[in-house]
C-alpha cells in the first residue's frame, strides 16, 4: 500500500467514522466456537456474583454480543451510577467506553476525563510504562467522543511517550497503539501534518516493541497480554517489520483455553473481543438493537477443577529486604492443602499456622490482590507491591486463580518497580 493510498484511506475513515479493518485476518474455526462461548458464559455469570462493576466485562459483552441480557442490563446501570470521584483515569475511560458500547450517554464523565487528561503529565522521563496504561485508555475514550478536542492532548501524550526511557510493557504498548491508531485515523481535515508524523513515529516504535515479544508459538508477551496485543497488531497503520502469524496466535490461545487458563473474568474480557474479530476501536459502532437471549453451544471438555482430593505440600516464603522499610524478614513455611486448591488457600493455611504470615487483600478488576503481608503494605507513592513467584518466575495469575503443584516453592517478595 502506498503512502498516498494510506492517506486517502485515513481521510475516508475520518470522514465516515466507520470501524477500521483488521490488518491480519484470523478467526476461530467453527469447531472451536463452543470454547469461546464457554468462556463468554463464564465471564457473564461473574456479573451476577460480583460487587465490583467491571467496565471491561461490559465492553467485551457488547462487542461479542451478550448472551445474558439481564446481566448486561444490570452491569450497564451499575456503571451509569458509578461515582467518578472513586475512579482512576483508566477506570473512568473504560466506563465511558462501556456506556458508549451500550448506546448510553456517559454524561459529564467525558468532560471530567478530558479535564483530568489536560492536567496529566508523567512524573519523570523514566516513569514506569504501566503509568501510561490508564492515560492511553483515556486518549482512546476521548478520541471516540471528540477527536478534534482530543488532538492536542494526544499530541502531548505522544511526545511524553517518545521521551520516556522506562522498560517496555506489552499491555501498555497495546493500549497506546489502539489509542494513537484512533487518533491517527481521525485527525481532522486541515490539521497540521506534524500530528500524523508524531503519531506515526510513536506507533512505529510501539508496534516494533510489541512484535519483539511475539513468542515462537504466537503468544505475545504472555497469554494474558495477548488479547490486547492482537487488537493492536490488527489495526495499526504501522505494521511491524517482523511478520506476524495471527492464526498461529489464535490457535495457541484456543489451546490455552482448553487447558483452563482463561477462567478469570478480566482475562476473558481482554481476550474475547479478539476471538470475536473485534477491537476496542469498534466500541462506537456496536449495534444496540433489541435482541433476545441466545443459548450458546458450550464445550464438552472437562472442568479445570481436579477430581483428586489428595493433599499436596507447598513451600511458601515471604520476603522483604527493601531498604527503608521498617521490618525486614525472610520466613518460610511448608503448607499442606488439597490438590487443586488455589494459591489463596495456601496463604490462608500459612496464616492459620503462623501469624507472621498474616495477609490482607483488596478487590481489583482482576480479582483479589494481596496488598499487605506481615503488616507490610504496598504503597503506590513508593512504587512497592507484593510480587508472587514460582521459583524465580513471576506468576501471571492472581492468588485466587493460580493453582500450585506439589512441592512447588512460592515466594511473596516485597518489590519496587
Amino acid at each position: 500500500m502506498t503512502r498516498v493510498t494510506l492517506q486517502l484511506l485515513t481521510l475516508l475513515w475520518a470522514m465516515t467514522g466507520t470501524s477500521t479493518q483488521t490488518r491480519s485476518s484470523c478467526s476461530v474455526p467453527l469447531a472451536e466456537q463452543p470454547l469461546v462461548n464457554g468462556i463468554q458464559v463464564l465471564m457473564e455469570s461473574s456479573v451476577v456474583h460480583s460487587a465490583f462493576p467491571n467496565p471491561s466485562i461490559l465492553i467485551a459483552m457488547n462487542l461479542a454480543g451478550a448472551y445474558n441480557l439481564e446481566a448486561q442490563k444490570n452491569l450497564t446501570f451499575k456503571l451509569m451510577d458509578s461515582d467518578t470521584a472513586d475512579l482512576t483515569i483508566g477506570q473512568l475511560a473504560l466506563t465511558i467506553m462501556a456506556l458508549t458500547s451500550s448506546c448510553h450517554d456517559p454524561g459529564n464523565k467525558v468532560s471530567i476525563l478530558q479535564r483530568q487528561m489536560e492536567n496529566w503529565a508523567p512524573s519523570s522521563l523514566n516513569t514506569d510504562a504501566l503509568s501510561f496504561y490508564g492515560p492511553s485508555l483515556a486518549i482512546l475514550a476521548l478520541c471516540q467522543k471528540n477527536p478534534a478536542t482530543t488532538l492536542p492532548i494526544a499530541a502531548r501524550f505522544a511526545k511524553s511517550l517518545l521521551a520516556n526511557s522506562s522498560p517496555f510493557n506489552v499491555d501498555t504498548g497495546a493500549v497506546v497503539t489502539l489509542a494513537l491508531t484512533c487518533m491517527y485515523n481521525k485527525i481532522p481535515i486541515g490539521s497540521e501534518e506534524g500530528y500524523r508524523a508524531l503519531f506515526s513515529q510513536v506507533l512505529k516504535n510501539t508496534v516494533e516493541n510489541i512484535s519483539k515479544r511475539i513468542l515462537d508459538d504466537g503468544i505475545i508477551g504472555n497469554i494474558y497480554s495477548t488479547g490486547l496485543a492482537v487488537q493492536a497488531l490488527s489495526v495499526t497503520p504501522e505494521p511491524p517489520k517482523k511478520e506476524w502469524n495471527c492464526q498461529q496466535t489464535m490457535d495457541s490461545v484456543l489451546d490455552e483455553i482448553k487447558e483452563g487458563k482463561f477462567h478469570n473474568p478480566m482475562s476473558i474480557a481482554q481476550i474475547l473481543p479478539s476471538l470475536k474479530g473485534k477491537t476496542y476501536l469498534d466500541v462506537p459502532h456496536v449495534s444496540c438493537s433489541p435482541g433476545h437471549e441466545v443459548q450458546p453451544t458450550l464445550p464438552s471438555h472437562p472442568s479445570r477443577v481436579p477430581t483428586s482430593a489428595s493433599n499436596i505440600t507447598v513451600k511458601y516464603t515471604i520476603n522483604n529486604q527493601l531498604r527503608g522499610v521498617e521490618l525486614l524478614f525472610n520466613e518460610t513455611i511448608n503448607v499442606s492443602v488439597k490438590g487443586g486448591s488455589v494459591l489463596l488457600v495456601v496463604l490462608e493455611e500459612a496464616q492459620r499456622k503462623n501469624p507472621t504470615f498474616k495477609f490482607e487483600t483488596i478487590m481489583t478488576s482482576w480479582g483479589l490482590m494481596v496488598s499487605s503481608i506481615n503488616n507490610i503494605a504496598e504503597n503506590a507513592n513508593h512504587k512497592t507491591y507484593w510480587q508472587f513467584l514460582s521459583g524465580k518466575t513471576p506468576l501471571n495469575e492472581g492468588v485466587a486463580d493460580y493453582i500450585p503443584f506439589n512441592c512447588e516453592h512460592i515466594t511473596a517478595n516485597f518489590t519496587q518497580y
